[in-house]
């Protein structure tokens, strides 16, 4: 019987270990690809090693943009968004063009993301500051220090789900612009 009980377990633990594996690499490979802009926050963590922190300019999403319904007072913080992203026609990069707290149908034009409210320690009575997710990109140990243009490039399913699928240093792919 505990011998049963022990290869349930097991095979239960493996069973979650793929599935995890599975729907990230899922969203890598069907996802929609955005690219967004990023502003390096801090590169280490002396118990995970290098990474870098990004900060977004739609993690910033502007109180007039939220719809259905529509803000009139604070979000707590972990509170589920969902924002809509669209394209600018000059440089590729997306940016808000709408949100609210419930899910909704985005145009043609449009991608969705599902985010959280974060808590931050500037108010900012203008903006409701959301992570998505994409905040932290791990790196190879003594290249968390990058000199130059961070760009993401993102792969978003259809569920509002986005991972980093590649991070650009001006231009270049990120391994490529930090070798010596």
């Amino acid at each position: 019987m505990k011998t049963k009980f022990l290869i349930l377990v097991l095979a239960l633990q493996t069973v979650w270990i793929l599935g995890t594996a599975f729907t990230q690499e899922r969203v890598l490979r069907v996802g929609q690809l955005i690219l967004l802009e990023t502003q390096p926050v801090d590169p280490r963590d002396l118990l995970r090693g290098d990474y870098v922190r990004l900060n977004y300019k739609i993690s910033d999403v502007p109180r007039e943009q939220f719809f259905s319904p529509p803000l009139t007072g604070e979000l707590p913080a972990g509170t589920m968004v969902f924002v809509a992203l669209t394209s600018a026609s000059t440089n590729g990069f997306y940016h808000v063009s709408r949100a609210s707290q419930e899910r909704f149908t985005p145009a043609a034009s449009e991608v969705l993301l599902r985010g959280t409210v974060a808590a931050t320690w500037r108010d900012r009575a203008d903006a409701i500051h959301v992570e998505y997710g994409l905040e932290q990109y791990f790196v190879a140990e003594g290249t968390g220090n990058p000199r130059g243009k961070l760009t993401v490039q993102a792969a978003v399913a259809n569920s509002g789900r986005a991972n980093i699928k590649q991070v650009f240093v001006d231009g270049k792919r990120y391994a490529e612009a930090i070798k010596p």
